[in-house]
Order: structure tokens, then C-alpha cells, then sequence
């Protein structure tokens, strides 16, 4: 096939032994990946134009973006040139493009012709993947960035930085630090190469992610957060309530822990509501207070009620649970646990 001719001896001209010239010989001995120059992605860009017929205002167009020498920039700003000519060039590539330069984020998501033919450039799919991707983290939607992000190297995009480091904030935000972490590392083998914002955060998410610890009360909230998030912007579905069962599992099996330590036995396995007396710890919202919840998504498929009973709890006992859940933790984890109780509470009902 012509077109995957073409990205091959791209791919080719663009190895990561080409583009780690940018750095000097020893920083490129420990680094697993480099930039390439303004000039290494021209290069690329006549390859890929090579075969191609351009009308005149086509050839004006893309000259305009891509001139014959000096071109400069970093590699997010080639990114987007490159994404520019693709669009000039490649009709499939044109919705795609014109759509990442909105920032309103739709109801429903068009279906990009470009992004699944198994025809397409993989030159130009790759690119745009990364392009598309950029947009959708950058509007919090990471669950869809990383499914855009997912396979794409270091050495078939045009900007390496940007894909490293919009897929190890995706893998922050969904709280899967086993995937972040590696990813965070990488990307600061070439620290120096890196835009400062990039560095700046990169180093800030390890120092967060690292002491996460799996099943703790800190993953449980992030991982709310990112459920209200969804549901916030309207993207109910399976994938939501998988992540509220999730939450319901992990708090669970920390409020069990917590009944075992104050001597009440487990209340997870059995139904019935809470001893008298027992000082389990249960939820700090009132059953005759209203509940507020943040939209669509509640998970119906469990009986949390009948299991747990925690509506049936006096006032003080659940304002200690609340407590001691939230212990140590920042001001808007409360808010998060008290959404979760007074959940459970209304499902009491």
C-alpha cells in the first residue's frame, strides 16, 4: 500500500537515533527517547507530501505552513503546523482538525473517519491521534484521551513530550498509578528537552502518586472525583457505574476495618441494621436531611441498605465516623464521603 510506503520511510527518517541529536552524547546514552528538530520534522512533512497533487491554492496553503527552509518551533507547535497541512491536504483529516480548534465540548462525539481506516496514513492517524487526544485532556475528558493515546510510541508522533506526558495525566487522573509512574520516569529521562510546565508537573504528580496507596481512603476519593467529573459533563454510562461500584466496594471493606477495630464485629456480610450501643461507625448525614447528589449514574444494582443499615445510626455516631474517615485528609475529601453516606442513606429508603 502506497500510503503506508510513505509513513514507513517516515518512521524510518525519524528514529529516535536521528532525533537524539538534539540532546548532547551522554544525556542521549540514558535517555529512551528524544525531540526531533523543526528541520527532522520537515523532512518528515516532504516525505509524507511526496506522492501527493496539490492544487494551487492547496501548494500555497501548505507552503505558507511549511516553507522550503527556517522552519522553527517546539515540537507542539510543529504538531499543530503538521495537523494544519493534513488538513489542507487530506479531506478525512480536515473534520478532525477544524474540531480541536473549538472549545466547546459536544453532547455526543463524531465519529472521525480518519481516526479507524485501516487505509489511513499511519503518518497522519498517529498525529492526529495525539492532536485529538491533547484536546480531550486538556477538557478533563481523559478517559476518551487515553483511549486515543493507547499504543502510540514515542517514535511515531511528531511531538514524543506531549504524548508521554497527556498520557501519564490521564493515568494521574483515573488513579492507575502502576501505569503512571513509568510513564512519569520517561518522560523526565529528558528533563532538560522538556517545555517547564511539563517539567513542573510531571514532578509534581510523582511526588503525589507515589505514596498512594491502593484501597486507601485518598484513591477512594480520587477516584469519586473522577466519577462526579464524568457525571458532570454528562458522560453516564457503564463505565460510571463500574467506577461507583468500585467506590461502594472499596469503602465497604474500609468501613468494615473500621467496625472491626471498634470491637462491632463485620456489618458487611449479613443484612439488619446497627447494633445499639455498638459505636460502629455509620453515615454523617441525617435520614431527614435531603440528599444531593450530582446527576445521573447511581448505581441501583446493589441493596446497599439492606447490608449496611447506616441510615439507622444516631446523629453523633455517624458525625464520628465521618470523622475519623476523613482524618488527615484535606477539607473537600469530607464533602466527598458525606456525597457517598448520604447516597447510601436515600438507597435506605
Amino acid at each position: 500500500m502506497k500510503g503506508f510506503t510513505i509513513a514507513a520511510a517516515v518512521l524510518l527518517l525519524t528514529a529516535p537515533s536521528a532525533w537524539a541529536d538534539v540532546v548532547n552524547d551522554e544525556f542521549a546514552q540514558r535517555a529512551s527517547w528524544a525531540p526531533p528538530s523543526p528541520v527532522e520534522v520537515q523532512a518528515a512533512i516532504n516525505a509524507w507530501l511526496a506522492d501527493k497533487t496539490l492544487d494551487e491554492t492547496a501548494q500555497i496553503q501548505v507552503e505558507a505552513l511549511w516553507p522550503k527552509e527556517g522552519v522553527t518551533g517546539e515540537p507542539a507547535e510543529l504538531l499543530d503546523q503538521a495537523a494544519a497541512a493534513f488538513a489542507v491536504v487530506d479531506p478525512q483529516a480536515r473534520p478532525l482538525v477544524e474540531f480541536c480548534r473549538q472549545n466547546v465540548i459536544p453532547d455526543e462525539f463524531p465519529q472521525f473517519e480518519i481516526l479507524q481506516a485501516e487505509k489511513a496514513e499511519p503518518f497522519v492517524q498517529n498525529n492526529l491521534r495525539l492532536l485529538y487526544a491533547r484536546w480531550l485532556a486538556q477538557r478533563d475528558l481523559f478517559n476518551e484521551a487515553i483511549e486515543q493515546l493507547d499504543g502510540l510510541t514515542t517514535e511515531q508522533v511528531i511531538d514524543p513530550a506531549t504524548l508521554l506526558f497527556y498520557t501519564s495525566v490521564g493515568y494521574h487522573r483515573l488513579v492507575e498509578k502502576e501505569k503512571c509512574l513509568p510513564l512519569l520516569t520517561k518522560l523526565l529521562e529528558n528533563e532538560e528537552t522538556l517545555p517547564h510546565r511539563y517539567r513542573a508537573l510531571a514532578k509534581l504528580m510523582e511526588a503525589d502518586i507515589k505514596p498512594l496507596k491502593t484501597d486507601s481512603l485518598d484513591e477512594i476519593a480520587r477516584i469519586m472525583r473522577n466519577v462526579r467529573t464524568r457525571l458532570d459533563q454528562g458522560r453516564a454510562g457503564q463505565r460510571v457505574r463500574k467506577e461507583e461500584e468500585d467506590v461502594v466496594a472499596k469503602l465497604d471493606k474500609l468501613i468494615e476495618k473500621l467496625e472491626e477495630q471498634a470491637g462491632g464485629g463485620g456489618g458487611g456480610g449479613g443484612g439488619g441494621g446497627g447494633k445499639p450501643g455498638g459505636g460502629k461507625p455509620g453515615s454523617p448525614m441525617q435520614d431527614s436531611q435531603p440528599g444531593g447528589g450530582s446527576g445521573p449514574g447511581d448505581v441501583t444494582s446493589r441493596d446497599i441498605g439492606a447490608r449496611s443499615g447506616w441510615g439507622d445510626l444516631p446523629p453523633k455516631e455517624r458525625e464520628a465516623a465521618l470523622t475519623e474517615l476523613s482524618k488527615d485528609l484535606p477539607a473537600h475529601y469530607r464533602t466527598l464521603i458525606e456525597e457517598y453516606f448520604r447516597k447510601l442513606a436515600r438507597d435506605e429508603r
